[in-house]
Order: structure tokens, then C-alpha cells, then sequence
């Protein structure tokens, strides 16, 4: 991907202390003077856990897109998906640059969608328009990731451009925030992983400066780009590995949104939730166990309440009285769930996404590099 000379960009990636070379290149020319200009994407070898000579592959990209683009290295993002712990394959990669230069072009946004899945299904590509005083704002984005999906910002990769024009502490803090309401929103095994990368693109084509937090510019922005990317996260979770259910979780009456995220979590990384969820079985035990172990130390159990879509299943703690089983059967068939919890306990609330672990989750990581 090509930038304009103006664009502005800012990025969020994985806090796995382990991360990947290209994320570490990434971080260092962001903080840099430079302007951005180009995007490498790499798929089927993450360049994770390659130490030193993982790092020069990745500069070495660098250096090779600068040349064919005529920029400069620190003007180039490198990003990597796939196996960890195995060297990048520098030649093949650097002899296959010139063609993607050549094959540049504005409209291949799909294209490039489908180049960068790995273990994906479908390629994952969104595009809202937004009227912002009387201008039309564009934002569009791409994403992969199937497994190893749990953002703490899977092997998650996310690119959204906008035509609008941000100043630069505007956009970091933007793309924090839609990362925020949507990547870090959901879950498909629990895994970080090395290379999470969301990165944020102005080119500026479009409409006056946005230059504060506060304006009705910024706030219309950041709903477009935050819609974005949402979509994109939750085609994440739709698409996770061998799901066959997409499953919303929606903590209510927390103390405090942190709270409400804990419990959101614990209920989806549980596996035997999980997998009930695969088999359609109302085996509802299971989250109220989640419940208990989230670490929400002053929980009053006799306060919660929780709902299957819209049917009351739990009532003061306990099985309410009027929740008959066929009903439970009769929503885990369903293709989407709601799972609505009320803690009782104040106003905050949080909503997580994830999907059920079914067999053929365990079949695609067994055979992963085989």
C-alpha cells in the first residue's frame, strides 16, 4: 500500500511481550519524524521469535520497498502473519516486491483483503461515508484473522484509511479508541498474538483540518472509523476458526466498565461454555461458574440475573422458576446468541464478542503447519 504525501498515521499492536520483528520496526518509525508512505504486508510466516536476524529481514523489506517506490526506509511500515519461530523467507519475499509495486492501484482494496488471509474464510473489507459539514468522509478498512484472536492492544492485522485530514495526536488517540470499542471487544481462543497490528490512515484528501478532540468533526470521525472497525472485529469473530455460532456477551449493572469486561471475558475464554455452546446444549451452569471465578472479589450472587436472548434463565442467583430447558435448547440452536448478565451492583456495562470452539477449531491448529 502507497501513501499520499500528506497522509498522517498512527497504530496500536500487541502487547504480547514477545512480539514480532515487523511490530517492533513499526513502533520505531512511527515515533520517527518521517511521514509514512508505504505498507508490506507478509502472510504465512509471522517473523516472530527471530531475534536480531528476524529484525534485519524486516528492515531489509524496508529498505527494499523504499528502493522501488523511491522514499525512504523509516517511511515504510512492514507487517508479518503466520508461523512463529521461523525465519522470514527474505528472497522469495524481496523477488515478488517489484510485481506489487507494478500492481498498485486505488481500487484494490478487496485484493488486498484476500492477499493477507491466512486461516481466514472470506476476506474482511468495510467502507462507511459520513457527512461532516456538509463534506462527505470516507473510511475504509481491511482485516484477517481467524484464530489465535484475543486483542490486547489474532493473528489479527487491521488497516482502516480515511480521506480526512487529523492531526497526528488526534488519530493515535482515534485508533486507540475504536481499538478500544471493537479489537479488544472480542475473543475467539484466548490467545494474544505476537503481531497484532491496527493501524490508522488520513490522507487528508478530503475536508478542513480536524485539530481538536472536542469538535463535532472529530466525534462524527470517530464514530465512522469506530463502526469500521467493529465490523471488522466482529467479521473476525463470524469467521474464527471452525465457529459455527457468533455469540454476544453483555454485562450489565457493574460496578465499574473494567468490571463488566472481566466477567465478559471469563465467560468467553471458558472452554466448556464454549464448547456447549458448539454442541447447543443449555448447559447454563457453566457460565454462572464463570461468573464466580472473573475475580470480582465482593460479588453478591443472590443479585444476578441472566438472560439467554430474551428468555430469563436465572433469577436472584439461582434457575428461575419459570426458565423450562426446551426453551434453552430452542436458543442454542440459534446461529447467534445474546448472553445478558445483570451483576446487580451499579450502572457500567461492557459487551464482548466470541464464537463457540467446535471440533474443527481443534482439527485447523493441530495441522497448522503441516
Amino acid at each position: 500500500m502507497l501513501l499520499s504525501e500528506r497522509s498522517e498515521v498512527a497504530g496500536v499492536f500487541t502487547r504480547n511481550r514477545f512480539c514480532a520483528a515487523p511490530v517492533l520496526v513499526c513502533r520505531q518509525h512511527l515515533k520517527g519524524s518521517a511521514r509514512m508512505r508505504a505498507l508490506i504486508v507478509n502472510t504465512g510466516n509471522a517473523n516472530a521469535g527471530t531475534g536480531e536476524a528476524g529484525l534485519r529481514d524486516a528492515r531489509a523489506t524496508c529498505s527494499e520497498v523504499a528502493r522501488l517506490t523511491g522514499i525512504e526506509p523509516n517511511q515504510v511500515l512492514p507487517f508479518s502473519t503466520g508461523v512463529i519461530m521461523e525465519p522470514l523467507p527474505l528472497q522469495r519475499l524481496l523477488s515478488a516486491l517489484p510485481a506489487c509495486v507494478k500492481d498498485l492501484a486505488e481500487d484494490s482494496w478487496l485484493d488486498a483483503a484476500e492477499a493477507i488471509m491466512t486461516t481466514d474464510t472470506v476476506p474482511k473489507a468495510v467502507s462507511r461515508q459520513v457527512n461532516v459539514d456538509g463534506v462527505t468522509i470516507t473510511v475504509t478498512g481491511i482485516a484477517k484473522g481467524a484464530g489465535m484472536i484475543h486483542p490486547n492492544m489474532a493473528t489479527m492485522l487491521g488497516f482502516i484509511a480515511t480521506d480526512a485530514s487529523v492531526e497526528a495526536p488526534l488519530l493515535q488517540k482515534m485508533v486507540r479508541e475504536a481499538a478500544d470499542r471493537s479489537f479488544n471487544a472480542i475473543t475467539v481462543d484466548g490467545d494474544t498474538s505476537t503481531n497484532d497490528s491496527l493501524v490508522l490512515i488520513a490522507t487528508g484528501e478530503v475536508g478542513g483540518r480536524i485539530e481538536r478532540e472536542g469538535s463535532n468533526q472529530y466525534i462524527a470521525l470517530r464514530g465512522a472509523v469506530t463502526q469500521v472497525a467493529t465490523s471488522l472485529a466482529q467479521a473476525i469473530v463470524r469467521d474464527g476458526e471452525g465457529a459455527t455460532k457468533f455469540i454476544t456477551i453483555r454485562i450489565e449493572q457493574g460496578h465499574t466498565h473494567d468490571e463488566c469486561r472481566r466477567v465478559a471475558f471469563a465467560i468467553a475464554h471458558s472452554p466448556l461454555v464454549k464448547t456447549a455452546f458448539f454442541a447447543s446444549d443449555p448447559n447454563l451452569g457453566r457460565i454462572l461458574a464463570a461468573i464466580g471465578y472473573a475475580g470480582v472479589e465482593d460479588l453478591d450472587v443472590s443479585l444476578i440475573a441472566m438472560y439467554l436472548d430474551g428468555i430469563r434463565v436465572v433469577k436472584d442467583g439461582g434457575r428461575d422458576p419459570e426458565y423450562r430447558e426446551e426453551q434453552g435448547q430452542a436458543v442454542m440452536k440459534r446461529d447467534e446468541i445474546t448472553i445478558r448478565v445483570e451483576l446487580g451492583r451499579g450502572e457500567a456495562t461492557a459487551t464482548v464478542w466470541t464464537c463457540d470452539l467446535s471440533h474443527d477449531y481443534v482439527t485447523i491448529n493441530a495441522e497448522y503447519r503441516t
